[in-house]
This record gives C-alpha cells, sequence and structure tokens, in this order.
C-alpha cells in the first residue's frame, strides 16, 4: 500500500513540474513575443519622428559664409543646390532638422562676403530661371514670396542685446542696357526691401528716393536713394514660428506679418523704383562682425510666385 501511494506522489510531482516548466516556457515566450513587439513599436516612432525639408530649391541658389577657391563667398547654384544634404561645401550652413523637418541657414562673421557689404550670410537668392541670374522681374510683373520661419539661435552682443538678422529681402538689379547706360561693372542695384529680426521683432525697411525729380539715367544710381525710417511690427515673435509675407504690385509693396498684421507701401518711391528689375532673397543674412556671434534661421515653408 505504501508502495503505491509513494509512486501516486512522484507521478503527481513529475506532473506539477512539467506543467509548471511548460507554462514558464510559455510565459517567457510571450515575454519575448512582446519585447519584439515594443521594440518594433518603438522602432517605427523613432522612424517617424525623421523629418525632411519640403522646401523647392530648384529655383534657388544660396550664397555661404565659407570662401572658395577664387577667395570668394561660395555660392551654389541648382540643380547642384538640390544636393545640400550631402555637399560638403553646404552642410556646416545649410541643412535639415530632421525633428522639425525646418531647413537650417546657419551664419557667423567670415571674409566671405558679397559686393557692397561687410556682413557674411548663408543665405538663398531666386533664380526665375535655374541657374540665370539675367531672368528676374519688374515690380508691373509683380511677385508674392511667403515663408514659415523662425530665429532658433541668435547670439548677443556685449551688452547682452541680441544681434539682428535680415531674414527676406527684395534686391534690386540692373538690365545690361541699365549697367552699360551708367558705366558700372556689375549689375547690382539696391535692395528696395529688407525685412529684419531684431530683438525679437520684425522691422522693415525700405529706399526712399533722394530726389524725386532725378532723371532716369540718374534713378539708376545707387548713391540716388537712401533708406527710410524704417517700420517695426508691435507684435513680438521671439523664437517661436510665424509668417511673413511679401507682395509686390506695379508701384505698390506689402510686407504680411502672421497673416493679420499689414505694412503697405504705396507710394511716390514704389513708383519710381519700377525702373529695376527685382529678384527675392530668404535666409540668414547675418548683421554682426562680432567675434564668436552666430544665427540660426529655421525656414519651415517658402514659396514664390510670380
Amino acid at each position: 500500500m505504501n508502495y503505491f501511494k509513494k509512486e501516486f506522489i512522484l507521478v503527481v510531482v513529475i506532473t506539477f513540474l512539467s506543467v509548471n516548466a511548460t507554462c514558464q516556457e510559455k510565459a517567457s515566450s510571450t515575454t519575448e513575443v512582446e519585447k519584439s513587439v515594443e521594440v518594433k513599436k518603438k522602432s517605427k516612432k523613432k522612424k517617424k519622428k525623421y523629418k525632411l525639408s519640403k522646401i523647392d530649391l530648384s529655383h534657388w541658389s544660396v550664397t555661404t559664409p565659407e570662401l572658395n577657391h577664387k577667395g570668394k563667398a561660395t555660392n551654389v547654384e541648382p540643380p547642384e543646390i538640390l544636393k545640400y544634404a550631402t555637399d560638403k561645401r553646404l552642410t556646416p550652413y545649410m541643412y535639415n532638422d530632421s525633428i522639425t523637418g525646418a531647413l537650417v541657414f546657419y551664419a557667423y562673421p567670415s571674409n566671405a562676403t558679397t559686393a557692397n557689404t561687410k556682413y557674411s550670410r548663408s543665405e538663398l537668392r531666386e533664380q526665375m530661371e535655374p541657374g540665370n541670374n539675367n531672368v528676374n522681374w519688374t515690380f508691373k510683373q509683380g511677385g508674392t514670396m511667403k515663408g514659415v520661419l523662425k530665429v532658433d539661435e541668435i547670439s548677443k552682443d556685449s551688452d547682452g542685446k541680441p544681434h539682428k538678422v535680415i531674414i527676406m529681402q527684395i534686391h534690386g538689379r540692373l538690365t545690361n542696357e541699365q549697367r552699360d547706360l551708367i558705366g558700372q561693372k556689375d549689375n547690382n542695384a539696391p535692395p528696395i526691401l529688407k525685412i529684419y529680426w531684431q530683438n525679437g521683432k520684425i522691422r522693415v525697411k525700405t529706399k526712399v528716393l533722394k530726389n524725386l525729380d532725378a532723371s532716369d539715367e540718374e534713378i539708376l544710381h545707387d548713391e540716388a536713394w537712401g533708406d527710410d525710417e524704417g517700420y517695426t511690427f508691435d507684435q513680438e515673435v521671439g523664437h517661436r514660428k510665424f509668417t511673413l509675407e511679401v507682395k509686390v504690385s506695379e508701384g505698390k509693396l506689402i510686407v504680411v506679418l502672421n497673416n493679420f498684421d499689414y505694412k503697405v507701401y504705396d507710394n511716390i518711391h514704389m513708383e519710381k523704383w519700377g525702373v529695376f528689375e527685382n529678384y527675392f532673397k530668404a535666409g540668414n543674412y547675418f548683421q554682426s562682425r562680432d567675434e564668436g556671434a552666430f544665427a540660426k534661421v529655421n525656414y519651415y515653408k517658402l514659396k514664390v510666385k510670380h
């Protein structure tokens, strides 16, 4: 009798241990599956976070703060600019923010300056015909540039005040005939519009004709034009995203901040400016020569229409 009891107990113990081991094996297997699923989910989440810029660069060239082999500021045109993410000339100054999808423009004081300025830049230049600076537009033809951007980082001066940066421009240009008429070596004309980020606000500067009775030939000279007193929008954008739009038509220029705050220029100076060709600019035209100074401007959207 005792023999059968011992046998029975042994069978029960073996069965219990077998069942327990199987359960543990299943539990372990389930845990491994859950971990695998969790890893895949995390992997998918990480992939979703990586964003590329959606800005079309096919009609823009870019100038950077780096000297080229000729000792001048580096300039890259289409189609090369489309490979900015792998172009070693551009990657330090123009690159993607993979988290937000912004196109980042970085600039600092360097020796790579352009004509008529002491400041360096990481800035786009509109090219209506890719690779050709000789095709531009007039106020009569009109145009619109609209961007969503923010000044992500910017250094401060010795007084603790943020440096300023030009984030959008409309630059004038002489035709070849106008250039030859006034005996100028290049096609440069003044910028009719400069838009600054200054101490957290948006400030607009335009050109005014010094002598309204100037002849058609005199108007073409850079010294015929001076700066207006400027206009600063009331609202503060700081380091937040904001929308900026520039609208041009015959004799008229409108700057719009965040889709509701307007500054309209509808005057004799805009009418007289109609003699020039123009092109849009956008990016980071840094306005400091201080040692160690820098700025990062993030563009999330940028579109031009004519």
